[in-house]
């Protein structure tokens, strides 16, 4: 089992969740994180550090779809190890829906 970073997270970007990560599998995106699923230990501690609420479990039925999406970005984008600020407008895009389409592909 592993964890997934979701749409939650687009144009947020909140870094609470890699300032307690013991084994440094997150991966920073220009506006958005993801999570190594072959680094991921499932100790959980990083799902309720998230503001967004953007983190769950990969036997979530909503987190499958998002599996992909992190596997492929992870490894394509840097490690992240420290906790960074927010994206300026985050608490603007904070719980909006339909976020994917404006994920960037670009690395941070």
């Amino acid at each position: 089992m592993t964890f997934v970073v979701t749409e939650n997270c687009i144009r947020c970007k909140y870094t609470d969740c890699v300032e307690v990560c013991p084994v440094d599998c997150f991966y920073e995106g220009e506006n958005m994180l993801v999570i190594n699923p072959d680094e991921c230990i499932d100790c959980g501690v990083c799902e309720p550090e998230c503001p967004a609420e953007a983190i769950l479990a990969d036997t979530d039925p909503e987190a499958q779809k998002w599996l992909d999406l992190n596997t492929r970005y992870a490894a394509l984008w840097p490690v992240i190890t420290e906790k960074i600020d927010a994206l300026p407008d985050a608490e603007e895009w904070n719980g909006v829906g339909g976020k994917l389409e404006h994920l960037s592909e670009k690395a941070a």
